[in-house]
């Protein structure tokens, strides 16, 4: 069965009541968290962007919705600050799973979302780990508008190359680069992520690798901009160094944030093992909503 959506509000009202949230994030990631499994909540596109507005609103990079699932303990649901909706988000993931652990008392919890089904457990020193599943290779799969090479693409943008592609449930294109903080990634990225190969926009990875077991990245978020950290990027960045041998098949990837431990397992899975803090707790009364014109 299919997991179902909240029930909406009125379409031509606002939210007439407080709405409980919670601040969190992953390495400087940050996000909204609003649990819809007991007050019913579904935000239209101008509502998720205000809410987004660091000057306006709370301000967050992705905001996510915790819905109820009939075939794990929730389903996430994820926007982007422009309201879009997206696939998968590894830094949240992390941050859902600890909110679960502590409501359930268990050490492991399960998660669906649209970009599939995951497993996270509590790790050492309050960190939490994610099997983000199996990457997904195939040009149609990232998905690409023509078929391609995905571990190196016949593609360039403004003097960067032959970028290697993957899908972690959201699709990624990573560039291996000598110099990861000269990239003019603010100009850049939302060029390549609007680029007519990618049918459904991409993330964008600029990565430098240190060594054999560590990796610095930077990241343009699809629907985002530049974030202080992507775990999806974190993943698809390991697994595209580690298809052209550039490292081995486990390593540190360091965002601008903080370090994240990727592994991409003899099984084919990729494991993700980092932080998720809370930030603080707070309800948006019904009296934020009246800057936004009528549904």
């Amino acid at each position: 069965m299919d997991t179902p959506s909240p029930a909406p509000y009125n379409p031509r009202m606002r939210p007439d009541r407080p709405i409980p949230f919670i601040k969190m994030h992953g390495l400087g990631n940050d996000f909204v968290v609003l649990d819809a499994r007991r007050l019913p909540v579904r935000l239209d596109t101008a509502a998720v962007r205000l809410l987004g507005d660091r000057r306006l609103g709370i301000g967050f990079d992705q905001m996510i919705t915790i819905e109820g699932s009939d075939k794990a303990d929730a389903f996430m649901r994820i926007h982007n600050a422009d309201g879009s909706e997206v696939e998968s988000c590894g830094n949240a993931t992390r941050c859902i799973a600890s909110l679960l652990m502590q409501e359930t008392g268990r050490d492991a919890v399960t998660i669906d979302t649209l970009g599939g089904w995951l497993e996270a457990k509590s790790g050492a020193k309050g960190q939490v780990s994610v099997n983000m599943g199996e990457p997904r290779l195939s040009w149609q799969d990232i998905p690409l508008s023509r078929a391609m090479d995905t571990e190196t693409l016949d593609y360039s943008f403004a003097g960067y190359d032959k970028p290697g592609a993957v899908n972690v449930g959201n699709p990624h294109v990573v560039f291996f680069v000598a110099d990861a903080e000269a990239v003019p990634l603010a100009e850049i990225g939302p060029k390549i992520e609007h680029d007519p190969l990618f049918p459904q926009r991409i993330n964008a990875e600029f990565a430098q690798v240190l060594d054999r077991g560590r990796i610095r990245m930077r990241v343009w978020e699809r629907g985002a901009g530049i974030t202080r950290a992507c775990g999806t990027g974190a993943c698809a960045t390991l697994v595209a160094a580690a298809r052209r041998g550039l490292t081995e098949r486990k390593a540190e990837v360091i965002l601008d944030g903080g370090p994240l431990t990727i592994e991409w397992a003899a099984d084919n899975h990729i494991y993700m093992t980092g932080p998720a803090t809370e930030a603080f707790r707070g309800e948006i009364p019904p009296s934020f909503w009246t800057t936004l014109e009528p549904a």
